[in-house]
């Protein structure tokens, strides 16, 4: 059977740049989504029948004949780790051999970040599941940075001084494609995806001050403070904990590891908050004065 690599995810951002990387490295692709009008038309790709992790039958059909599969994790909800043993239940079935899981930087069973948690016994069911694997445990997005910052210039948060050594969705993606396309030589080993540096949200307000012109800052909050500061959203209780417990998981140290996987794999440096901010001006142009 020839290769055939099953992408999730194709139409974000993470998965829609594997599957450009993957094209262009001549790779046959399977693309599987829920709708899929919105996946790229890519050489060597074909969309799947539409699927949702939920689904598992359909999700069987999507991966019948797939050789690997790149799953990018479901969206956050209070079902995503029965989401994502479903996929992985699916590709079983299916007769896929590897699966390369995008997972979170110290996940564990008492991680801090209660989202790191659900990665951790995703992993678990990948492992017991018997297929090959690697697991990409990436850290905060880049992102995530400008998006804390609040209306009146504030990153608010329970993150007391730790640091976190936030990565850029292109950096994960490029290292996921150098993943799959690299074969056996990664199967059973686990890739800590991190920026260059780990920072202070003090040195990231100052950072987003220098770009935007606009004086931007951070408030530690402690834990109380936080939820209660966030109760305005009205956001159900395992939702509002993934917000608190992430500021918490910067405070502990969880977030601080820097790792060389990036550069490893993909043989360039992994991007710092400057340099994205420099190429993602539409991330921050909302916080100008």
């Amino acid at each position: 059977m020839a290769p055939v690599i099953a992408v999730t995810g194709a139409s974000g951002q993470i998965g829609g740049r594997v599957a450009r990387r993957l094209a262009e490295a001549g790779a046959a692709q399977r693309l599987v989504g829920r709708d899929p009008s919105r996946l790229p038309e890519l050489t060597g790709a074909t969309p799947a029948p539409p699927a949702t992790y939920a689904d598992g039958e359909a999700m069987r059909r999507a991966l019948d004949g797939a050789t690997a599969l790149f799953l990018v994790s479901a969206r956050e909800s209070a079902d995503r780790v029965r989401e994502h043993i479903s996929v992985v239940d699916a590709a079983v079935a299916a007769g896929v051999h590897r699966v390369v899981y995008v997972s979170f930087l110290s996940a564990a069973p008492d991680a801090t970040f209660t989202f790191a948690r659900d990665h951790w016994h995703t992993e678990q069911h990948i492992r017991d599941s018997g297929l090959r694997h690697t697991f990409l445990r990436d850290s905060l997005y880049l992102a995530g940075l400008p998006a804390m910052v609040g209306p009146d210039g504030i990153i608010r948060g329970p993150a007391g001084d730790g640091r976190v050594s936030a990565v850029a969705h292109a950096d994960i993606a490029d290292a996921a494609a150098a993943v799959l396309l690299g074969g056996d030589a990664h199967d059973d080993l686990t890739y800590d995806l991190t920026g260059p540096e780990a920072i202070t949200l003090t040195e990231a307000a100052a950072v987003l001050t220098r770009f935007t012109g606009r004086p931007i800052g951070y408030v530690p909050e402690t834990r109380d403070e936080a939820y209660a500061s966030r109760a305005r959203y009205d956001a159900p209780a395992w939702e509002m904990a993934g917000w608190v417990t992430s500021y918490e998981a910067i405070a502990t140290g969880e977030m601080s590891k820097v790792s060389n996987a990036v550069p490893m794999l993909t043989g360039r440096p992994a991007q710092n908050l400057a340099g994205w901010l420099t190429t993602h001006p539409q991330s921050w142009s909302h916080l100008k004065p």
